[in-house]
């Protein structure tokens, strides 16, 4: 099961990310949980202590170089646009609890048409790496773009869920990666609502995001701030995140 998680800053797709991992993970299946967003958080959603020092794999300036045979920063020019990664999860993953690891890759770097450099060579390299050839549960935390994605690797994808909460701002967002996910092929996006506060909420959602599969609906609840405040994993101060998520791990294994 490969699962790449997008959505507006702000609306919870990290606390979503963390949590389906977990649900994942009580299901019996090893787990792979990545950050890809620049805004890496999903350490401090594991309550992961000092999660601010683990430095990404495209800030790695010596495995970069030793890899791709260029300075990180470096544009155009002659590099490696295969490097190895196959190692990387291995060697740069934290444990989060057994059978549950997270690695934290960073975003590729952009410019006006784009960076032809060796960091982003080596991302890459990682995400075809991660979503082709792991066998385990792979879930990417990412920005709310596709930058990651390419065509190449988007038919790997088993859904790109775009976590959304009732807003016009946030449904704005699910239909541009929708359009964008579709000029490479990728078809299989659902939604998951967050933050909803009662039928109210739960009704605009479905009636502003006709033609998205639905995969679940989470409740806003107070504890999730506080356990956000104080360094906790969501789904461990608010129990019902955890039985939803496992509710929507049910669903992407039957439907996949």
């Amino acid at each position: 099961m490969k699962l790449a998680i997008g959505g507006k800053g702000g609306v919870g797709k990290t606390t979503i990310a963390a949590s389906l991992s977990k649900a994942f993970l009580q299901k019996g299946y090893h787990v792979l949980a990545i950050d890809a967003d620049p805004n890496a958080t999903l350490a401090s959603a594991f309550g992961i202590p000092d999660a601010s020092d683990i430095t990404p794999i495209v800030k790695m300036e010596e495995l970069i170089y030793e890899r791709t045979g260029a300075k990180p920063g470096s544009i155009g020019g002659m590099f490696n646009l295969n490097p190895r990664v196959d190692d990387i999860p291995e060697r740069f993953s934290k444990t989060v609890e057994p059978g549950l690891r997270l690695m934290v890759m960073g975003a590729f770097k952009t410019g006006g048409g784009g960076c032809y450099c060796p960091e982003n060579a080596m991302l890459k390299a990682l995400v075809t790496h991660l979503l082709l050839d792991r066998r385990e549960v792979v879930i990417m935390d990412m920005e709310a773009g596709i930058e990651h994605l390419g065509r190449g690797t988007a038919q790997a994808v088993d859904r790109l869920i775009v976590v959304v909460e009732p807003g016009r701002r946030s449904i704005e967002t699910a239909k541009t990666v929708k359009r964008l996910a579709s000029d490479i092929g990728l078809r299989r996006i659902g939604v998951i609502g967050n933050k909803v506060r009662g039928r109210e909420d739960e009704e605009f959602l479905l009636r502003n995001m006709e033609g998205f599969e639905i995969l679940g609906m989470v409740p806003y609840e107070d504890a999730v701030v506080k356990a956000d405040m104080e360094g906790q994993p969501p789904y461990m101060a608010f129990p019902r995140l955890l039985e939803e998520m496992g509710k929507v791990a049910d669903a992407l294994l039957k439907r996949t």
